[in-house]
């Protein structure tokens, strides 16, 4: 092994150009393939930038080449040289127009066969991958998204600081607060059965920095939730916290339609067009079946339920007599992929989430096949026909459920995989929109419950704030939400005892009373 003496790096292999052509430069990193094409050497050199082609040919010098002769794969080396344009180009990496005539070269480590070749076009076993996960953080796939996400911090501290805004740490170790999963938790070695809780979100911290007279303050925060996994979930992650004061609701999605928007333009070079569409929730559920709608295709989901009302066919009218909706979509000009076979797949994500079925017809050139249509009348399956604009070749799927959310969310789920299986999303648009005007309160069948749909620190709308002091629950609301039996009652008493806590000196006194006297009547009448 050698040293790198008087070598110092002066470019990075991924930044040089045509313009640098001509300039005599070093530059080091691991050899990526070495190619010895007899008489001639090209080896790839790669850093954390991209990669540079070496040549070595019969005018190196021979220590030079013999050097090179021995080269593999890994091989860490700086190496000097005059930069030159390419003969054979390529599009492949991002400097195929050049290449580096080496003049002098060091090999600082040489490297054993690795136990798999450092590319992306391969299958790697996990377990060995993680085995050996800091050879696996070299291949393209792996290295290339950690150094776009230290881009993306950067562009956001940029951005937040030019918004006067303030980064502020807070701490990691912490005392549990309730919140909506559970805590890690940590014992103290000072304080014996104690134990610190790591933070969900720096909750409690941005509340005091508020109070504190930071009216602008953001964090890049760890968070911490023990929690099952999901697709958008782990364990531990990390969020962009941002407070403000002295803002309405358009403030705060114009800072960050600002921000979306330069980190589009410098990340990708893609102009997003601002303001975003303004959907409310309801809008969002009724035509793409949820709260976060992929509006880059069609197949959106329409309302039938009038076309059916006084129908005789028993499932449509036992879902109307619930007071229940009728969704549907046209899969347009899906009829010769959408199978019979695929369409069963179809139904069994639909019973996923919640549906008791799919109800379908499929129109083909050689007639129609329907699991319901033989059930409707001719004015029914007219009106049906024109309402959905069905044609040969088209698809029609339908979700019916006493609970039109459900409905929707079901019929959504099966539209986004139409749409993923069949190619209809364009990988490449971009529409942002803010689903807006989201319900408090939703209620829980698991639970059994009223609960918060976020959490219950949203703010409820000025028309929805009843009484003078207190934003949230009336008196009126109180009493709903007990009408059911004693038992449930008590469930919900504690329940909004509960809320009440976390409401604090904002809730009348009133209200305190009315409660008290429920749940002493409750009580009495167990």
């Amino acid at each position: 092994m050698e040293t790198m003496g008087s070598l110092r790096r002066t470019n990075y292999c991924g930044e040089v150009s045509m313009s640098n052509v001509g300039q005599e430069m070093t530059v080091c990193g691991s050899i990526a393939r070495a190619r010895d094409k007899g008489g001639i050497i090209f080896a790839d050199l790669r850093d954390t930038t991209g990669i540079l082609q070496l040549v070595f040919d019969e005018d190196t010098p021979k220590d030079v080449f013999a050097k090179a002769e021995s080269l593999k794969s890994e091989y860490v080396v700086i190496c000097r040289g005059l930069l030159r344009e390419r003969a054979a180009k390529t599009d492949k990496i991002a400097t195929g127009d050049v290449e580096l005539y080496v003049a002098e070269l060091r090999i600082l480590s040489e490297a054993q066969t690795t136990p798999f070749e450092l590319r992306d076009e391969i299958n790697v076993n996990d377990d060995l991958r993680l085995r050996y996960r800091y050879l696996d953080l070299r291949r393209p796939s792996m290295h290339e998204p950690i150094v776009l996400r230290s881009k993306i911090m950067q562009i956001i501290r940029s951005y937040f600081c030019d918004n006067h805004f303030t980064e502020i740490e807070t701490p990691t170790l912490i005392k549990s607060t309730p919140e909506g999963a559970r805590d890690y938790l940590v014992p103290s070695r000072v304080q014996p059965g104690h134990f610190y809780a790591l933070p969900q979100s720096p909750q409690l911290y941005k509340q005091i920095l508020m109070l504190s007279g930071f009216d602008r303050y953001f964090q890049i925060a760890r968070c911490y939730r023990d929690e099952d996994l999901r697709a958008d979930r782990q364990p531990e992650f990390t969020q962009v916290d941002e407070e403000m004061s002295f803002v309405n609701e358009d403030d705060i999605m114009t800072i960050n339609e600002g921000l979306i928007k330069r980190l589009w333009k410098e990340m990708l070079g893609v102009d997003v067009q601002t303001p975003f569409v303004r959907m409310p929730w309801d809008e969002a559920m009724g035509r793409f079946g949820s709260d976060k709608p992929d509006t880059r295709f069609g197949l959106e989901i329409v309302d039938v339920t009038d076309i059916f009302d006084g129908t005789e066919f028993k499932p449509f009218a036992a879902v109307l007599e619930q007071g229940g909706s009728i969704r549907a979509i046209n899969a347009k000009g899906l009829a010769g992929k959408l199978t019979r076979k695929h369409i069963d797949k179809l139904g069994e994500v639909a019973k996923t989430y919640g549906a008791k079925g799919l109800a379908f017809s499929r129109l083909t050139e050689e007639g129609t096949s329907s699991s319901f249509e033989k059930f409707l009348t001719e004015e029914e399956k007219a009106a049906l026909y024109k309402a959905m604009e069905l044609e040969t070749d088209d698809v029609l799927l339908i979700v019916s459920d006493a609970d039109w959310v459900k409905a929707c969310t079901a019929l959504g789920q099966v539209r986004l995989e139409i749409g993923r299986k069949y190619g209809l999303i364009d990988p490449d648009k971009f529409n942002f929109l803010w689903v807006v005007d989201f319900p408090l309160f939703e209620y829980s069948e698991q639970e059994g419950r009223w609960m918060a749909m976020h959490h219950p620190f949203t703010l409820p709308k000025a028309e929805d704030i009843c009484i003078d002091g207190l934003e949230g629950i009336t008196l009126d609301t109180v009493r709903d939400l007990l009408s059911v039996d004693t038992a449930a009652w008590l469930e919900d008493v504690e329940n909004i005892k509960e809320f009440y806590a976390q409401v604090g000196d904002r809730v009348p006194q009133a209200m305190y009373d009315e409660l008290a006297a429920l749940e002493a009547r409750l009580k009495a009448a167990r």
